[in-house]
């Protein structure tokens, strides 16, 4: 492949440390690199000196944070979308956008490829690689993990110590770990043996929960339409609405989780995750639903979220079926308004009240005791027809 000049998803990890030099020895090419201010605070500051000292010709810092929030994340929020049950995909639902501005500079820049640090195991090559070929399907891709001689990350590790590079892993610690606004993912390390419980200190966003207070706190969420707006009543933007949810759920224990998942490429890996703000809003949204939707629009509500998941996590962000279910999940969220009181406490966020002005609750009819707008009597004949198809059935194949 003849390439002048190249675009690098650059994080100032370990894989895109090496990358710029191994690009310049492999292809001779300009390496441009362009890193997503997703929220990861200040892993962002060192950057542009990095980047330019390994052999990057410029960098591009670009802030999505209220993009990622607005444009991604409430989408998947209101989509009730959850990989395997436990999984609020942090790291899945930000690579859409990132290849999404990494495609832009690369055309800003008359630059004939694009480069991830993705290795051939993974699911964010192929997230990022769909989105480059939905947005741009003849722009080249250069896929390192695919081409070059290293095969593990100890290797890794020699060729950034042979070249001078600064890298944020040791053989001691070699963990991979990926921040953004929503969530902070571990791999690696110790933690490629199930059985091996992570260590303490490995988090960063949450306290342990037996650590937690031992007072329990309380707040209250309100949202429009499926979009969380404000907290105990005060709002905020999107990003700090976030920010300060991620501190009162990191600082009650609340939203670790450590999974054994499916990745799309065929392998089982191990996963620890730190989504404090994203679990409390996923209980509360959930929530306010059960509140306001009706029965039928939301059991099938859940078959559509199952599958709204898989594309996230597949990396299918830009596909016609997901345009599709977000048409279908917009009308749901026409009377998802309201609000929901939460008690934080030792790793639980455990709904306690709610309300809403479209609420489908009636006292009047729930109520156990007299009333005078619902005929008991009326269940019989209800009964009677609703397990007919049944008791056919029973009756006509009966032993």
């Amino acid at each position: 492949m003849k390439v002048s000049k190249v675009v690098l998803a650059y994080s100032g990890g370990l894989d895109t440390s090496i990358i710029i030099p191994w690009l310049k020895e492999k292809y001779g090419c300009e390496v441009i690199a362009y890193a997503a201010d997703v929220g990861q605070g200040e892993e962002l500051e060192p950057l542009h000196e990095k980047a330019i000292k390994t052999g990057a010709s410029k960098i591009y810092i670009e802030d999505l944070r209220k993009e990622f929030v607005t444009d991604y994340i409430f989408p998947m929020l209101k989509s009730g979308a959850v990989y395997e049950g436990k999984y609020l995909m942090g790291t899945s639902i930000a690579r859409p956008l990132i290849a999404k501005k990494q495609i832009e500079i690369a055309e800003r820049e008359g630059a004939e490829a694009v480069v991830h640090g993705c290795t051939g195991k993974g699911n964010d090559q192929v997230r990022f690689e769909l989105t480059f070929r939905a947005l741009n399907p003849k722009i080249k891709i250069i896929a390192p993990w695919r081409e070059w001689s290293i095969r593990s990350r100890q290797e890794e590790i020699d060729y950034a110590l042979e070249h001078g590079i600064d890298i944020p892993v040791t053989k001691e610690k070699p963990y991979s770990m990926d921040r953004n606004l929503w969530h902070i993912s571990y791999e690696g390390g110790i933690l490629e043996d199930p059985w091996q419980a992570p260590d303490e200190k490995m988090f960063m966003l949450t306290v342990a929960p037996e650590k937690a207070p031992d007072t329990p706190e309380y707040i209250e969420l309100g949202f429009e339409q499926g979009i969380p707006i404000t907290i105990n009543g005060q709002s905020y933007d999107p990003v700090a609405l976030i920010e300060h949810l991620n501190i009162l759920g990191g600082k009650h224990g609340i939203g670790r989780t450590d999974i054994v998942e499916n990745r799309l490429v065929g392998m089982k890996s191990r996963g620890v995750y730190e989504t404090p703000g994203g679990t409390i809003l996923y209980t509360a949204h959930k929530e306010l639903e059960y509140l306001t939707l009706e029965r039928e629009t939301m059991h099938y509500k859940e078959l559509i979220s199952s599958k709204y998941a898989e594309l996230v996590y597949y990396g299918l962000w830009f596909s016609p079926l997901k345009k599709a279910l977000d048409a279908f999940i917009d009308e749901t969220q026409k009377q998802v308004t309201g609000t929901i009181k939460l008690k934080l406490w030792k790793g639980h966020c455990i709904p306690i009240g709610r309300k809403s002005p479209f609420s489908l609750y009636q006292e009047d009819l729930a109520t156990f005791e007299a009333d005078e707008v619902y005929n008991q009597k009326d269940a019989e004949g209800f009964i009677k027809l609703f397990g007919l198809p049944q008791q056919i059935w029973n009756k006509v194949n009966k032993p």
